[in-house]
């Protein structure tokens, strides 16, 4: 039986791997997983009573575009947010979370030849790996951009050759950043979108921890498209409520844009699309219109952030993360470093290069692991003292 070789060159996905890496050894101590980044701060207290009210709807089919309801909420709360006012029925369509838009939209938009070749899907290296996924699915090739230090942990597509930047049909950008915390400024997002123009490629946006900031709340791609009167069919911005609202079981996110990208969206979607169920969708609307448990949410974050930063005071190469729950510390080796800890302390972590590739430039990640946040107060604070003492002391 042949397979299709268009997804003959992915790696394992990451958990797996790190499940071959650290499995068959002891834990060195009490378990705690720091790999991944599944939020565990209460989620809001009306969510239950909100689901109990909306239960009849399990005896009704789900619109496959996302209720008016839930459509006008998310519309409110993009103007609230960004100042950007869209058309709920033609400019924003519900998901069952974001990772299914993000693949679905390449699939929608990414022509089957830009510039006379294979199209390019550029992307940052490291990754969220459904961005190469569906570049394979959609026949396009995978461009890798390496974000690093050097580059403020961002994809530099200002260093593509004339003809990759022709050849591109799609960039993704995630801002804030996963794994690193960088943010994308309204400079960075007026660069892109100037490239994007001059070169007639898609904007893909995936800002799920936009709402989960430090200081200063992130600038977002549809508002700086706005404000530059870029076409807003040339950007799609996909959010969340598993970060912002810690519901990653919701599974209810959003994907908006141009009128006429997001009609080739939906028609797709009408297809092959698994719409959230109703009850869910009632759920998401009222969460979306209430931001006092966010701003609760994000000021637990910051409280841990704190913590990291007085941890890791004596470590040069320390970066502080602006945004996000990740931490991504570097280290002589991610897997080796990922192996001791586990031995030694029972911590689990993510080998950074697990999250990218190799490239003519190397393996930005290599070098790294990503340690998420998410878990207690004191188990965070546990976590980061085993990996101060354990791999820097």
């Amino acid at each position: 039986m042949d397979f299709p070789e268009r997804f003959s060159t992915l790696p394992e996905y990451a958990f797996p791997r790190l499940r071959a890496l650290l499995d068959s050894h002891a834990p060195g101590g009490a378990p705690l997983a720091m790999s991944i980044g599944e939020p565990q701060h209460a989620f809001p207290a009306f969510v239950s009573e909100a689901l109990a009210e909306a239960m009849p709807l399990f005896n009704k089919y789900p619109p496959n575009d996302g209720s008016p309801d839930l459509l006008a909420a998310i519309g409110d709360w993009i103007a609230g947010r960004y100042g950007v006012t869209v058309d709920p029925a033609t400019q924003v369509l519900a998901l069952n979370g974001t990772r299914e838009g993000l693949f679905a939209a390449c699939l929608a938009l990414c022509p089957d030849r830009k510039a006379g070749a294979t199209p390019r899907v550029a992307m940052p290296n490291p990754f969220y790996q459904v961005y190469a996924v569906g570049a394979k699915a959609a026949g396009a090739e995978p461009l890798f951009v390496n974000a690093t230090r050097d580059t403020g942990f961002l994809p530099d597509f200002t260093t593509l050759s004339e003809a990759e930047l022709d050849e591109t049909a799609i960039a993704y950008v995630c801002s804030p950043s996963n794994p690193q915390g960088a943010v994308a400024d309204a400079a960075y997002w007026r660069a892109l979108l100037t490239l994007a123009e001059r070169h007639d490629f898609y904007v893909f946006a995936d800002e799920c921890y936009s709402e989960v900031y430090r200081n200063t709340p992130p600038p977002g791609a549809l508002q700086i498209a706005t404000e530059m009167g870029v076409d807003p069919d040339r950007v799609v911005i996909f959010h969340s409520l598993s970060k912002r609202s810690n519901l990653p079981g919701l599974r209810s996110g959003f994907a908006a844009g141009g009128p006429r990208a997001m009609a080739e969206l939906k028609k797709l979607r009408a297809y092959a699309g698994a719409p959230l169920p109703g009850p869910l969708q009632a759920v998401a609307a009222k969460v979306w219109r209430d931001e006092a448990h966010v701003v609760e949410n994000r000021a637990l974050y910051a409280a841990k952030f704190d913590r990291a930063d007085a941890v890791f005071a004596d470590l040069p190469a320390y970066v502080s993360p602006s945004a996000g729950f990740f931490l991504w510390l570097p280290v002589p080796d991610g897997e080796a470093a990922a192996l001791k800890l586990w031995t030694e302390t029972g911590l689990r972590v993510l080998p950074g290069a697990y999250l990218s590739r190799d490239t003519d430039r190397g393996n930005p990640g290599k070098g790294f692991i990503r340690v998420a946040l998410v878990a207690p107060a004191e188990d965070v604070d546990r976590g980061l003292i085993h990996i101060r003492d354990c791999l820097y002391s």
